[in-house]
Protein backbone atom coordinates (compact mmCIF):
# COMPACT_ATOMS: atom_id res chain seq x y z
CA UNK A 1 0.00 0.00 0.00
CA UNK A 2 1.07 3.49 -0.92
CA UNK A 3 1.91 5.94 1.98
CA UNK A 4 -0.90 8.33 -0.09
CA UNK A 5 -3.26 5.39 0.16
CA UNK A 6 -2.20 4.24 3.89
CA UNK A 7 -2.64 7.82 5.24
CA UNK A 8 -5.93 8.23 3.62
CA UNK A 9 -7.25 5.15 4.91
CA UNK A 10 -6.04 6.11 8.20
CA UNK A 11 -7.75 9.44 8.75
CA UNK A 12 -11.04 7.71 7.31
CA UNK A 13 -11.10 5.94 10.22
CA UNK A 14 -12.32 9.01 12.04
CA UNK A 15 -15.85 9.83 11.51
CA UNK A 16 -17.32 7.12 8.94
CA UNK A 17 -20.50 6.64 9.22
CA UNK A 18 -21.96 3.21 8.24
CA UNK A 19 -25.17 3.93 7.61
CA UNK A 20 -24.38 6.31 5.43
CA UNK A 21 -21.56 5.78 4.00
CA UNK A 22 -19.94 8.87 4.18
CA UNK A 23 -17.53 11.17 6.77
CA UNK A 24 -18.57 13.36 9.23
CA UNK A 25 -15.37 15.32 10.15
CA UNK A 26 -17.07 18.18 10.21
CA UNK A 27 -14.91 21.47 11.73
CA UNK A 28 -14.14 21.33 15.79
CA UNK A 29 -16.20 18.05 16.19
CA UNK A 30 -14.74 15.46 18.45
CA UNK A 31 -13.98 13.52 14.97
CA UNK A 32 -12.32 16.26 13.20
CA UNK A 33 -10.28 16.66 16.28
CA UNK A 34 -9.35 13.26 16.63
CA UNK A 35 -8.27 13.05 13.43
CA UNK A 36 -5.69 16.19 13.28
CA UNK A 37 -4.09 14.78 16.72
CA UNK A 38 -3.23 11.40 14.72
CA UNK A 39 -1.63 13.19 12.02
CA UNK A 40 0.45 14.93 14.62
CA UNK A 41 1.42 11.67 16.00
CA UNK A 42 1.94 10.05 12.36
CA UNK A 43 4.23 12.90 11.54
CA UNK A 44 5.93 12.25 14.77
CA UNK A 45 6.63 8.61 14.61
CA UNK A 46 7.97 9.65 11.03
CA UNK A 47 10.25 11.54 12.21
CA UNK A 48 9.13 15.40 11.65
CA UNK A 49 8.86 18.22 13.71
CA UNK A 50 5.01 18.39 13.73
CA UNK A 51 2.21 20.38 16.11
CA UNK A 52 -1.12 21.61 16.48
CA UNK A 53 -1.45 25.50 16.13
CA UNK A 54 -3.72 27.43 18.42
CA UNK A 55 -6.42 27.24 15.69
CA UNK A 56 -6.10 23.56 14.75
CA UNK A 57 -4.21 23.78 11.79
CA UNK A 58 -1.80 20.39 11.80
CA UNK A 59 1.87 21.56 10.44
CA UNK A 60 4.79 19.09 9.81
CA UNK A 61 8.33 19.94 8.53
CA UNK A 62 11.23 18.60 6.98
CA UNK A 63 14.65 19.83 5.61
CA UNK A 64 15.99 23.78 5.38
CA UNK A 65 14.17 24.69 8.95
CA UNK A 66 15.63 28.83 7.54
CA UNK A 67 12.96 30.39 5.79
CA UNK A 68 11.36 30.94 3.06
CA UNK A 69 9.56 27.37 2.81
CA UNK A 70 7.63 25.28 0.21
CA UNK A 71 4.10 24.27 1.95
CA UNK A 72 1.69 21.46 0.74
CA UNK A 73 -0.92 20.76 1.90
CA UNK A 74 -5.26 20.83 1.85
CA UNK A 75 -7.74 20.05 4.74
CA UNK A 76 -9.03 16.88 6.56
CA UNK A 77 -12.88 18.27 7.64
CA UNK A 78 -15.82 17.44 5.78
CA UNK A 79 -18.95 18.71 5.01
CA UNK A 80 -21.72 16.30 6.77
CA UNK A 81 -22.16 12.70 5.34
CA UNK A 82 -18.74 13.92 3.07
CA UNK A 83 -16.77 11.98 0.50
CA UNK A 84 -13.26 9.75 1.11
CA UNK A 85 -11.22 12.13 -0.70
CA UNK A 86 -12.19 15.81 -0.60
CA UNK A 87 -9.06 17.63 0.76
CA UNK A 88 -7.82 14.30 2.57
CA UNK A 89 -5.76 13.45 -0.70
CA UNK A 90 -4.29 16.61 -0.62
CA UNK A 91 -2.81 16.30 2.70
CA UNK A 92 -1.51 12.59 2.47
CA UNK A 93 -0.05 13.25 -0.50
CA UNK A 94 1.88 16.05 1.00
CA UNK A 95 2.92 14.32 3.39
CA UNK A 96 3.97 11.19 0.71
CA UNK A 97 5.98 14.27 -0.93
CA UNK A 98 8.22 15.19 2.37
CA UNK A 99 8.41 11.32 3.14
CA UNK A 100 10.30 11.16 -0.48
CA UNK A 101 12.16 14.20 0.47
CA UNK A 102 13.43 12.18 3.59
CA UNK A 103 14.30 9.63 1.57
CA UNK A 104 16.43 11.02 -1.27
CA UNK A 105 18.28 12.59 1.91
CA UNK A 106 19.69 15.52 -0.84
CA UNK A 107 20.43 18.65 0.69
CA UNK A 108 17.48 21.16 0.01
CA UNK A 109 17.59 24.88 -0.95
CA UNK A 110 13.79 25.30 0.77
CA UNK A 111 12.52 23.27 3.54
CA UNK A 112 9.07 22.23 3.05
CA UNK A 113 6.01 22.30 5.49
CA UNK A 114 2.49 19.77 5.36
CA UNK A 115 -0.70 21.32 6.90
CA UNK A 116 -3.85 20.15 7.22
CA UNK A 117 -5.74 23.35 7.47
CA UNK A 118 -8.97 24.08 9.63
CA UNK A 119 -12.55 24.48 8.92
CA UNK A 120 -11.59 24.51 5.12
CA UNK A 121 -15.29 23.34 4.40
CA UNK A 122 -16.73 26.59 5.76
CA UNK A 123 -18.72 25.40 8.66
CA UNK A 124 -18.50 29.17 9.79
CA UNK A 125 -18.05 30.52 6.76
CA UNK A 126 -14.45 31.40 4.55
CA UNK A 127 -12.27 28.60 5.04
CA UNK A 128 -10.57 29.60 8.57
CA UNK A 129 -6.75 27.98 8.52
CA UNK A 130 -5.85 29.43 5.45
CA UNK A 131 -7.04 32.34 6.11
CA UNK A 132 -5.44 33.07 9.50
CA UNK A 133 -1.92 31.73 7.80
CA UNK A 134 -2.30 34.33 5.20
CA UNK A 135 -3.53 37.06 7.88
CA UNK A 136 -7.26 37.69 6.23
CA UNK A 137 -8.97 37.13 9.33
CA UNK A 138 -10.39 39.92 11.68
CA UNK A 139 -11.81 40.15 15.12
CA UNK A 140 -14.98 41.61 14.11
CA UNK A 141 -15.67 37.95 12.00
CA UNK A 142 -14.78 35.69 14.99
CA UNK A 143 -16.84 37.72 17.20
CA UNK A 144 -19.66 37.13 14.83
CA UNK A 145 -19.06 34.18 13.07
CA UNK A 146 -21.70 30.98 13.51
CA UNK A 147 -22.66 27.86 11.73
CA UNK A 148 -25.99 27.23 10.03
CA UNK A 149 -27.75 26.13 13.52
CA UNK A 150 -26.30 29.14 15.32
CA UNK A 151 -23.56 28.08 17.24
CA UNK A 152 -20.75 30.55 17.52
CA UNK A 153 -17.29 29.89 16.06
CA UNK A 154 -15.90 31.09 19.49
CA UNK A 155 -17.78 28.42 21.44
CA UNK A 156 -17.37 25.46 18.89
CA UNK A 157 -13.22 26.10 19.46
CA UNK A 158 -13.34 26.41 23.25
CA UNK A 159 -15.03 23.25 23.65
CA UNK A 160 -12.25 21.79 21.25
CA UNK A 161 -10.07 23.70 23.85
CA UNK A 162 -9.24 25.99 21.02
CA UNK A 163 -9.10 29.61 20.94
CA UNK A 164 -10.35 31.56 17.77
CA UNK A 165 -9.05 34.56 18.66
CA UNK A 166 -5.41 33.29 18.36
CA UNK A 167 -6.24 33.66 14.34
CA UNK A 168 -5.25 37.41 14.75
CA UNK A 169 -1.44 36.33 15.42
CA UNK A 170 -1.18 32.88 12.99
CA UNK A 171 -0.68 34.68 10.17
CA UNK A 172 2.72 34.34 8.35
CA UNK A 173 5.00 36.89 6.92
CA UNK A 174 5.48 37.94 3.70
CA UNK A 175 8.31 36.03 2.44
CA UNK A 176 8.66 33.22 4.39
CA UNK A 177 7.07 30.68 2.04
CA UNK A 178 8.45 30.62 -1.27
CA UNK A 179 5.13 28.92 -2.71
CA UNK A 180 2.31 26.72 -1.65
CA UNK A 181 1.08 23.99 -3.68
CA UNK A 182 -2.23 21.79 -3.12
CA UNK A 183 -3.64 18.42 -4.74
CA UNK A 184 -7.07 17.80 -4.60
CA UNK A 185 -9.99 16.16 -5.87
CA UNK A 186 -11.70 18.07 -9.13
CA UNK A 187 -15.09 17.75 -7.27
CA UNK A 188 -16.17 17.90 -11.29
CA UNK A 189 -17.08 15.78 -14.48
CA UNK A 190 -14.14 17.88 -16.75
CA UNK A 191 -11.05 15.73 -16.50
CA UNK A 192 -13.00 12.53 -17.21
CA UNK A 193 -14.90 13.33 -19.70
CA UNK A 194 -11.83 15.00 -21.37
CA UNK A 195 -10.16 11.51 -20.51
CA UNK A 196 -6.97 13.81 -18.83
CA UNK A 197 -4.99 12.48 -15.98
CA UNK A 198 -4.03 16.17 -14.28
CA UNK A 199 -5.86 19.56 -14.08
CA UNK A 200 -4.15 22.94 -13.09
CA UNK A 201 -6.37 25.31 -11.51
CA UNK A 202 -5.29 28.66 -13.05
CA UNK A 203 -8.34 30.55 -11.39
CA UNK A 204 -10.68 29.76 -8.19
CA UNK A 205 -14.03 30.78 -8.30
CA UNK A 206 -15.07 33.71 -5.68
CA UNK A 207 -17.87 32.46 -3.32
CA UNK A 208 -20.91 34.53 -1.82
CA UNK A 209 -23.07 32.84 0.72
CA UNK A 210 -26.13 34.57 1.50
CA UNK A 211 -29.06 33.66 4.19
CA UNK A 212 -32.60 34.45 3.96
CA UNK A 213 -35.67 35.04 5.47
CA UNK A 214 -39.28 34.90 4.53
CA UNK A 215 -42.17 35.95 7.20
CA UNK A 216 -45.80 35.34 7.00
CA UNK A 217 -48.30 33.91 8.15
CA UNK A 218 -48.60 30.72 10.12
CA UNK A 219 -52.27 29.30 9.71
CA UNK A 220 -54.12 26.44 9.71
CA UNK A 221 -53.68 24.49 6.06
CA UNK A 222 -57.66 23.41 5.63
CA UNK A 223 -59.68 26.46 6.34
CA UNK A 224 -57.16 29.51 5.44
CA UNK A 225 -58.22 30.22 1.57
CA UNK A 226 -55.34 30.27 -0.99
CA UNK A 227 -56.31 33.96 -1.58
CA UNK A 228 -55.99 35.55 1.72
CA UNK A 229 -52.28 33.44 2.61
CA UNK A 230 -48.98 34.80 3.69
CA UNK A 231 -47.16 31.53 2.65
CA UNK A 232 -43.20 32.02 3.03
CA UNK A 233 -42.93 29.14 1.66
CA UNK A 234 -44.56 29.73 -1.47
CA UNK A 235 -42.49 32.89 -2.10
CA UNK A 236 -39.10 30.86 -1.19
CA UNK A 237 -40.39 28.23 -4.44
CA UNK A 238 -40.83 31.43 -6.42
CA UNK A 239 -36.85 32.93 -5.52
CA UNK A 240 -35.63 29.66 -6.40
CA UNK A 241 -37.77 29.12 -9.58
CA UNK A 242 -36.18 32.46 -10.34
CA UNK A 243 -32.40 31.97 -10.32
CA UNK A 244 -31.98 30.11 -13.71
CA UNK A 245 -33.41 33.22 -15.63
CA UNK A 246 -30.56 35.59 -13.37
CA UNK A 247 -28.19 32.90 -14.51
CA UNK A 248 -29.25 33.53 -18.20
CA UNK A 249 -29.89 37.51 -17.72
CA UNK A 250 -26.91 38.03 -15.53
CA UNK A 251 -24.21 35.18 -15.28
CA UNK A 252 -21.09 33.77 -17.36
CA UNK A 253 -20.41 29.90 -18.43
CA UNK A 254 -18.60 30.02 -15.28
CA UNK A 255 -21.79 31.27 -12.66
CA UNK A 256 -23.14 28.92 -10.24
CA UNK A 257 -26.25 29.64 -8.08
CA UNK A 258 -27.56 27.16 -5.18
CA UNK A 259 -29.92 26.70 -2.46
CA UNK A 260 -27.86 24.32 -0.69
CA UNK A 261 -30.37 24.57 2.81
CA UNK A 262 -34.14 25.05 3.41
CA UNK A 263 -35.73 25.16 6.51
CA UNK A 264 -39.78 26.10 7.71
CA UNK A 265 -40.92 26.77 10.49
CA UNK A 266 -43.08 24.97 12.33
CA UNK A 267 -42.68 22.47 9.64
CA UNK A 268 -45.87 20.65 9.78
CA UNK A 269 -47.88 18.91 7.41
CA UNK A 270 -51.37 20.63 8.18
CA UNK A 271 -49.99 24.26 9.13
CA UNK A 272 -48.69 26.87 6.05
CA UNK A 273 -45.63 27.69 7.40
CA UNK A 274 -44.66 30.71 9.11
CA UNK A 275 -41.37 31.40 8.54
CA UNK A 276 -38.73 29.81 5.94
CA UNK A 277 -35.49 30.35 5.70
CA UNK A 278 -32.49 29.41 3.20
CA UNK A 279 -29.09 29.73 1.73
CA UNK A 280 -27.51 31.11 -1.52
CA UNK A 281 -24.38 30.74 -2.94
CA UNK A 282 -23.16 32.30 -5.22
CA UNK A 283 -19.67 31.61 -7.66
CA UNK A 284 -18.06 33.15 -10.57
CA UNK A 285 -14.45 33.67 -11.31
CA UNK A 286 -15.26 37.59 -11.77
CA UNK A 287 -16.19 39.81 -8.98
CA UNK A 288 -18.32 41.87 -10.62
CA UNK A 289 -20.07 39.02 -12.13
CA UNK A 290 -20.93 38.07 -8.91
CA UNK A 291 -21.90 41.40 -7.41
CA UNK A 292 -24.68 41.67 -10.43
CA UNK A 293 -26.03 38.41 -9.82
CA UNK A 294 -26.07 39.19 -6.16
CA UNK A 295 -27.87 42.32 -6.73
CA UNK A 296 -30.19 40.48 -9.27
CA UNK A 297 -31.37 38.19 -6.22
CA UNK A 298 -31.88 40.58 -4.14
CA UNK A 299 -34.37 42.55 -6.50
CA UNK A 300 -35.60 39.15 -6.60
CA UNK A 301 -36.01 38.51 -3.33
CA UNK A 302 -37.81 42.31 -2.52
CA UNK A 303 -40.22 42.09 -5.64
CA UNK A 304 -41.40 38.57 -4.72
CA UNK A 305 -41.78 39.11 -0.75
CA UNK A 306 -44.09 42.15 -1.90
CA UNK A 307 -46.21 40.35 -4.52
CA UNK A 308 -46.80 37.92 -1.17
CA UNK A 309 -47.25 40.29 1.37
CA UNK A 310 -43.95 38.97 3.10
CA UNK A 311 -41.34 40.21 5.34
CA UNK A 312 -37.77 39.89 4.34
CA UNK A 313 -34.52 39.97 5.22
CA UNK A 314 -31.34 39.15 3.27
CA UNK A 315 -27.78 38.53 5.92
CA UNK A 316 -24.51 37.91 3.95
CA UNK A 317 -23.08 35.20 5.63
CA UNK A 318 -19.16 35.63 3.93
CA UNK A 319 -17.80 36.32 0.67
CA UNK A 320 -14.50 35.30 -0.95
CA UNK A 321 -13.04 37.15 -3.88
CA UNK A 322 -12.38 34.84 -7.12
CA UNK A 323 -8.35 34.18 -7.05
CA UNK A 324 -6.02 34.13 -10.15
CA UNK A 325 -3.48 31.69 -8.96
CA UNK A 326 0.39 32.05 -9.81
CA UNK A 327 0.97 31.78 -13.90
CA UNK A 328 5.21 30.60 -13.02
CA UNK A 329 3.70 27.56 -10.80
CA UNK A 330 1.26 26.30 -13.43
CA UNK A 331 4.26 26.08 -15.86
CA UNK A 332 6.20 24.02 -13.22
CA UNK A 333 3.20 21.96 -12.88
CA UNK A 334 2.74 21.25 -16.39
CA UNK A 335 6.10 20.21 -16.69
CA UNK A 336 5.91 18.21 -13.61
CA UNK A 337 3.08 16.20 -15.11
CA UNK A 338 5.20 15.83 -18.56
CA UNK A 339 8.16 14.36 -16.47
CA UNK A 340 5.71 12.03 -14.55
CA UNK A 341 4.42 10.98 -18.24
CA UNK A 342 0.83 12.39 -17.22
CA UNK A 343 -1.50 14.55 -19.78
CA UNK A 344 -2.61 17.72 -17.94
CA UNK A 345 -4.54 20.57 -18.71
CA UNK A 346 -5.38 24.06 -17.56
CA UNK A 347 -8.46 25.18 -16.33
CA UNK A 348 -10.77 27.24 -13.51
CA UNK A 349 -12.15 25.83 -10.17
CA UNK A 350 -15.21 26.01 -9.53
CA UNK A 351 -15.22 25.14 -6.14
CA UNK A 352 -12.99 27.34 -3.05
CA UNK A 353 -9.66 25.82 -1.47
CA UNK A 354 -7.22 26.80 0.58
CA UNK A 355 -5.09 27.65 -2.64
CA UNK A 356 -7.16 30.93 -2.90
CA UNK A 357 -6.08 32.32 0.61
CA UNK A 358 -2.87 31.05 -0.24
CA UNK A 359 -2.19 33.28 -3.14
CA UNK A 360 -2.16 36.37 -1.17
CA UNK A 361 0.78 35.62 0.97
CA UNK A 362 2.99 33.57 -1.48
CA UNK A 363 2.47 32.35 -4.77
CA UNK A 364 0.21 29.05 -5.10
CA UNK A 365 -0.75 26.29 -7.46
CA UNK A 366 -4.21 23.73 -7.12
CA UNK A 367 -3.16 20.56 -9.01
CA UNK A 368 -6.78 18.11 -9.63
CA UNK A 369 -6.89 14.38 -10.34
CA UNK A 370 -10.22 13.27 -11.85
CA UNK A 371 -13.71 12.38 -9.47
CA UNK A 372 -15.53 9.92 -11.23
CA UNK A 373 -19.00 10.74 -12.76
CA UNK A 374 -18.09 14.40 -11.38
CA UNK A 375 -19.65 13.26 -8.15
CA UNK A 376 -17.99 15.19 -4.23
CA UNK A 377 -19.84 16.26 -0.96
CA UNK A 378 -21.26 13.04 -0.62
CA UNK A 379 -20.74 9.59 0.23
CA UNK A 380 -20.77 8.72 -3.74
CA UNK A 381 -17.53 10.96 -4.17
CA UNK A 382 -15.17 8.11 -5.79
CA UNK A 383 -11.26 9.02 -7.36
CA UNK A 384 -9.45 5.17 -8.73
CA UNK A 385 -6.58 5.03 -6.69
CA UNK A 386 -4.45 5.10 -9.92
CA UNK A 387 -5.13 8.51 -10.49
CA UNK A 388 -4.58 9.33 -7.00
CA UNK A 389 -0.90 8.15 -7.42
CA UNK A 390 -1.01 9.73 -10.48
CA UNK A 391 -1.54 13.19 -8.74
CA UNK A 392 0.88 12.14 -6.41
CA UNK A 393 3.56 11.69 -8.87
CA UNK A 394 2.91 14.94 -10.15
CA UNK A 395 2.81 16.93 -6.63
CA UNK A 396 6.74 15.10 -5.25
CA UNK A 397 7.91 15.87 -8.73
CA UNK A 398 6.75 19.34 -7.98
CA UNK A 399 8.02 19.94 -4.93
CA UNK A 400 11.54 18.60 -5.80
CA UNK A 401 11.71 20.93 -8.31
CA UNK A 402 10.48 23.66 -6.12
CA UNK A 403 12.75 22.55 -3.14
CA UNK A 404 15.71 23.05 -5.56
CA UNK A 405 15.27 26.22 -7.41
CA UNK A 406 14.94 29.50 -7.28
CA UNK A 407 10.75 30.30 -8.37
Amino acid sequence: MSVTRHIISAINKFGFSRKSGGYNRVAFSDADMDARKWLVEFLHAEGFQAYMDPIGNVIGRWGNNKEPLIMSGSHTDTVPDGGAFDGTLGVAAAIAAMINLREADNELAYGMEVVSFADEEGRFGGMLGSQALSGQVTQSWIEQAQDADGVLLTDAMNAQGLDAFSALSCARQPGSLKAFVELHIEQGPILEYEKVSIGIATVISGICLLSISLKGSANHSGTTPMDQRRDPMVGAASVINQIDTVLRQHGSDQSRITVGKIEAWPNTPHTIAGTVTFTIVIRDTDKAIMGVLQEALERSIATTARRHDLWNEITPMSWLDPVVLDSNLSEIATRSAARSGHSCQLMASGAGHDAQSMQAICPASLIFVPSQNGISHAPEELTSWDDIERGTDVLIEMVKSLTRKTI
